[in-house]
């Protein structure tokens, strides 16, 4: 009775501040929306239709054959996981969760195996790192390494310690997976994996397309709707009336509504808090724990991809308060050496300090992303009615 009471409670705050605050609500949806329609979608849809693909023909399968015998010891998870995890670094959240489900779903891993992969397979992407927060928000490219450093060496030190993580529910995972396949054997299980799919090539495209363009309109109706929390807690000023709380930390008081903000969605927060004249160490040490967090907006995410598997959500949950702490620490020793080493200044192959290679990249997503989401979203609405989905 108390639990509905408080979410009648809160529906109602949410419906009341929606009715006194329109022309805000509007502005933040709108910002949401053009976030999610110029950079989110045309990023990240090219990765989620390969991975489709790429699953549906079995070569998941064998290359995660090959890949058992680094992951199961590192990570206690199948070879499987291996393709998620670089994956899901390469393309950003919340693709590792999409693709941990469909493993899943797929019986290819353990619920258990499911809750350690979640748990680390979910990054932030490169271009992110180095283009929007180095380069947007620090004005600094060289600093890119160092947050990379921190955000990804977290990640690595949570799946370290998740393969921990009920290991004697899972314990016979080992001994069935210890054998390491050969080529050959990974190749013939590939192929026994596409003819068990027995999708032809074109019913498998159509399913990739519709599917990831689903996965990615709800993501667009999360990114919307936490723009619109942000904004109404700033405008009913709750979120300065939260960040009080803070002042009983050593937290110095220009953080405590970034990091408020920063809690719930993480862009925001990060613009926020490099917009302060905090020393440059103590705004790293805040935007690795935010990257490392995720925010609740991303979380949300998450969890709506989990919710029509039996994973469970509460290890992913606590492993983003681990990340959170271990990336804060880890700038703090990346600091160290970026201050004391070349290492971190030096001219990296494909991101060079000296040039603004995201300029022409941002610029491009924003003149192309619009339309290509447009024929994007339309291709999945002819598929689905070719496919007599929306026909009744």
């Amino acid at each position: 009775m108390l639990k509905t009471l408080w979410l009648t409670s809160v529906s109602l705050s949410l419906a009341i501040s929606l009715i006194l605050f329109p022309k805000e609500v509007l502005a933040a949806s709108i910002r949401g929306l053009n976030l999610w329609w110029e950079i989110v979608f045309p990023s990240l849809l090219p990765f989620f239709v390969t991975a489709e693909l790429l699953i549906g023909f079995g070569v998941v399968h064998g290359l995660g054959a090959l890949s058992e015998r680094w992951m199961r010891p590192l990570f206690n998870v199948p070879g499987s996981g291996g393709f998620v995890w670089v994956m899901g670094m390469a393309s950003g959240y919340p693709s590792g969760a999409k693709w941990t489900a469909d493993l899943r779903r797929k019986g290819q891993i353990s619920q258990v195996e499911a809750e350690r992969l979640v748990s680390f397979t979910n990054a932030s992407s490169p271009l992110f790192i180095f283009g929007a927060v180095a380069v947007g928000f620090f004005h600094d490219p060289s600093l890119g390494a160092l947050i990379a450093f921190a955000h990804y060496g977290g990640n690595f030190l949570v799946g370290i310690g998740m393969r921990f993580y009920k290991r004697r529910e899972d314990r016979y995972a080992w001994v069935r997976d210890k054998t390491s396949p050969s080529w050959r054997e990974a190749i013939h299980r590939m192929h026994h994996s596409r003819l068990q799919d027995g999708r032809s090539l074109g019913r498998l495209m159509g399913d990739a397309v519709t599917r990831s363009v689903d996965t990615l309109l709800m993501v667009g109706g999360f990114i919307m709707l936490f723009s619109v929390l942000t904004e109404l807690l700033k405008q009913t000023g709750l979120i300065h009336l939260i960040s009080h709380l803070l002042s009983w930390t050593p937290l110095p008081e220009a953080f405590h509504a970034p990091l408020m903000a920063g809690m719930l969605e993480l862009t925001t927060g990060i613009g926020a808090i490099t917009a302060t004249h905090e020393p440059l160490l103590s705004q790293l040490i805040l935007v690795s724990f935010i990257l490392g967090f995720h925010g609740f907006s991303i979380q949300a995410q998450i969890a709506s991809l989990l919710a029509d598997t039996d994973i469970r959500f509460k290890p992913y949950a606590l492993a983003r308060i681990g990340q959170a702490f271990l990336s804060a620490f880890l700038v703090i020793l990346g600091y160290w050496l970026y201050q004391n080493t070349e290492w971190f200044n030096q001219s990296l192959p494909i991101w060079n300090p000296r040039e603004t290679f995201t300029e022409p990249i941002m610029k491009a997503f924003e003149t192309i992303g619009p339309p290509f989401t447009l024929v994007m979203i339309s291709t999945m609405v002819l598929i689905r009615v070719m496919k007599g989905g929306m026909v009744k």
